[in-house]
């Protein structure tokens, strides 16, 4: 099994503070987006239990892995840069309008109450990671979603429920990650609180700028910070499996696929890219 060397003093650097987390968000867009570039591209194809054993060998045990409660709506795989959104339960009145009345204060409760302003700041390789403080809502859909999908958003994992339209989100092939599925609209329900500051799901701190990584086994966050580390590490474990597995797919008879497959020329070209 590969080891990489360096910085053995990892496991004592401090965690992510408020002062990381404004370096972050306060970046000049266009440097924002060739680090977010470089992070996508050092992430691309590391399942989660790559990434996982890539944070433990740097001491990082118990941190990252989001609550296993929290499960795909269908197996797939999606990683990204994490855009934090924090909703809180709506705190009232309840409506007493009906009927068409009922249908105004509806528009005016999406208007102003469970306002969705993140959609609008999406960039292009965010993975969405919505608080919506456990309630049992459907804040996306089958129709929202797509807009997101649209503006590059790559997945979404929430805490409680948060989606619903399920059977029309996996026949589009729309990559969620929840505790379980809701029926409810979100008027009388949640209000937005923020954008761009950390939440929490399934146990895990995520801040903005962190790298998620999902699928069927999954979620896991790798703070920004050492997210570097992390991936040389986890490139090393998936190599070793790959070669691995394809001896034992060549003793078992079996053809060859993609996930025993390693493109050597590929990875070596990755590497220079990234400098390691």
């Amino acid at each position: 099994m590969a080891v990489l060397a360096g910085n053995t003093s990892f496991a004592q650097q401090p965690p992510l503070t408020e002062k990381m987390l404004k370096s972050y968000t306060s970046l000049p867009a266009e440097q924002r987006k060739a680090e977010n570039k470089r992070f996508l591209d050092m992430y691309n194809g590391l399942r989660v239990a790559d990434v996982r054993d890539g944070m433990d060998w740097f001491g990082y045990i118990r941190y990252g892995s989001v609550d296993p409660a929290v499960r795909p709506l269908w197996p797939t795989y999606a990683f990204g840069i994490a855009r934090t959104v924090r909703y809180l339960p709506y705190v009232g009145p309840a409506p007493v309008e009906r009927g068409d009345d009922y249908t105004r204060w509806q528009g005016w409760f999406y208007g102003n109450v469970a306002t969705y302003p993140w959609m609008s700041q999406i960039e292009d390789g965010d993975f969405m990671a919505i608080d919506v403080s456990g309630v049992n809502v459907g804040l996306l859909g089958s129709e929202n979603t797509l807009r997101g999908l649209l503006a590059g958003c790559r997945g979404y994992v929430l805490n409680g429920s948060g989606i619903r339209d399920t059977d029309e989100v996996i026949m589009q092939k729309i990559p969620v990650w929840s505790h379980f599925v809701s029926q409810a609209m979100v008027q009388g329900r949640i209000q937005f609180e923020s954008t761009q500051t950390p939440v929490a799901i399934g146990g895990v701190a995520i801040f903005p700028g962190d790298i998620i990584v999902a699928d069927n086994d999954g979620v896991i966050v790798v703070p920004r910070a050492v997210a570097e580390q992390v991936a040389k590490q986890a490139h090393f474990m998936l190599s070793d499996d790959k070669g691995t597995r394809k001896r034992l797919f060549e003793q078992l008879g079996w053809e060859y696929n993609d996930t025993v497959e390693d493109d050597k020329a590929a990875r070596e070209a990755l590497y220079k890219r990234l400098g390691w």
